[in-house]
């Protein structure tokens, strides 16, 4: 029995506004990819790593990580899902699908997704509760209504699944969708939620990155 985990790191993060792909930012000195392999490595629950990673920096991101399979990403995230999926190792029972951007993830929740899924989950997320007031508006901004916050919950990674069934999630989807949880929910297979961390957020904006790295500061100081 074996567990493999799949970054997706080929997206561009306009958003971050770093004129680079996200996942190659400087974060404290490293990549935002190398914080978060490291990461995975470190929760001890991982035999395998694949990396998706833009066509461009496959040769390099090999010389740093030796260690993991890197491939050659797609323009969206289920592309880059899909392609490292397929080079995952065939003998693999577990699959975790993990976001670079949540780089500073703790190596607990890698654990706690896995046993969860060794357990007989068939999927299972690490999720929070929503906190904020949530409204809906319409196209001019008026506030239609307010979101009853007790059901919603803000999803993160590492998401897991049974790998036979994730893989053929993947061969019979027909559409795109923004998580591997999604794709799961589409054909019926339902979806475990388990407590995420708060250090499980995505880097997406400036705000964000400067948050990290004064965490990893904090953290090294400590």
């Amino acid at each position: 029995m074996s567990t493999v985990a799949l970054i997706p790191a080929a997206g561009r993060g306009e958003r971050l506004g770093m004129g680079l792909p996200k996942a190659f930012v400087d974060l404290a000195g490293q990549s935002m990819l190398h914080h978060c392999v490291q990461g995975v490595v470190s929760s001890g629950v991982v035999d395998r790593v694949v990396l998706s990673v833009p066509a461009d920096l496959v040769d390099q991101v090999r010389a740093e990580f030796p260690e993991a399979t890197v491939v050659a990403g797609g323009a969206r995230r289920s592309d880059s899902v899909k392609v490292a999926l397929l080079a995952a190792p065939s003998d693999s029972d577990v699959v975790l699908v993990h976001d670079a951007a949540r780089c500073l993830t703790p190596a607990s929740l890698f654990a706690d997704v896995v046993d969860a899924v060794r357990s007989g989950a068939t999927a299972v997320v690490p999720a929070l509760p929503v906190v904020d007031t949530i409204k809906s508006v319409d196209p001019t901004g008026i506030v239609t209504g307010t979101v009853d916050r007790a059901p919603l919950r803000a999803v993160q990674t590492p998401q897991g699944f049974d790998y036979s069934v994730l893989k053929a999630a993947y061969a019979a989807a027909e559409t795109d969708f923004t998580d591997d949880a999604g794709l799961i929910e589409s054909q019926g297979i339902d979806v475990l939620t388990i407590p995420g961390d708060p250090l499980a957020f995505k880097i997406t904006t400036p705000w964000d990155l400067n948050l990290a790295t004064w965490l990893l500061t904090d953290r090294a100081h400590a």
